[in-house]
């Protein structure tokens, strides 16, 4: 592993977070991968091994300060390095109104989706300093949109990209950026579809639904690639900035390292 950059994934038990990992095994990679259920990080952990990763699972909440500073001390103590973090984990709910959001779920999202990003990065700051590594903030384009019913998400959103400019003016050996994934095909868009009804106007529903229906999402692994080249080779120019993932400047030099899927 001497040879081998180290990552640390938050969310990485499925959607954007498993593909992720896998493409980072495929070139070798030592991936931290940090989710709260241990059995689906089991269950991913032979994929990762069998592409020719080293994984480590990390079971628990991104929203607990604690176990963010127990999960970046068992990397750094298994593969003695760290070389970048990518903050994926996220949480879309309340999808509710602001009048009807309940406190406790705007917290919650708050913690998931801006502190808990907080909290890693803090922790991972020092090691990442040694290695002039990398930050990763997985956003949304609600960060610069206003989403009925999404309130808590789009702001929490639009704190993690102003985070990662603070971070970037704050840490110059550190190159920290945020990325767009787009409109992915994972279980937050089920969740859209499932709950939205019960709050959103009609029309984003729809929207919603049509992009399912026409096939328009995005499979998981085509902005984990972009995601994976910038824990990797992110330039240092690049830091704070908020980019899209198929941005030619960013998916051509990923798809050019990477390839087409992992392990080619």
């Amino acid at each position: 592993m001497a040879d081998h950059p180290v990552i640390l994934v938050t969310g990485a038990s499925r959607g954007i977070g498993a593909a992720v990992v896998s493409w980072l095994a495929a070139v070798g990679a030592g991936v931290a991968m940090v989710a709260r259920s241990a059995a689906k990080l089991d269950a991913l952990a032979g994929e990762i091994t069998g592409l020719g990763g080293t994984p480590l699972i990390l079971a628990g909440d991104i929203a607990s300060a604690d176990f963010c500073a127990r999960a970046v001390a068992r990397t750094h103590a298994t593969f003695g390095r760290m070389d970048a973090l990518i903050n994926n984990a996220g949480t879309f709910e309340p999808v509710a109104l602001t009048a009807d959001a309940e406190p406790e779920a705007w917290q919650r999202a708050l913690a998931v989706n801006l502190l808990g990003p907080f909290y890693l990065s803090r922790a991972a700051l020092p090691a990442l300093r040694t290695r002039q590594g990398r930050i990763v903030n997985v956003s949304s384009g609600a960060a610069t949109r206003a989403l009925p019913a999404a309130g808590a998400y789009c702001v929490s959103k639009a704190g993690l990209n102003h985070f990662t400019r603070v971070l970037a003016a704050e840490e110059p050996a550190v190159t920290s950026v945020a990325v767009r994934p787009g409109v992915v095909d994972t279980d937050m868009q089920a969740l859209i579809r499932r709950k939205g009804p019960t709050a959103m106007p009609a029309e984003q529903v729809a929207f919603y639904r049509r992009l399912k229906a026409d096939g328009l999402l995005e499979p998981p692994r085509i902005p984990a690639r972009s995601i994976a080249w910038l824990a990797l080779r992110a330039p240092s120019a690049w830091s704070g900035k908020f980019l899209d993932y198929d941005d030619p400047e960013l998916h051509q030099p990923a798809l050019d390292f990477f390839g087409e899927r992992p392990g080619n």
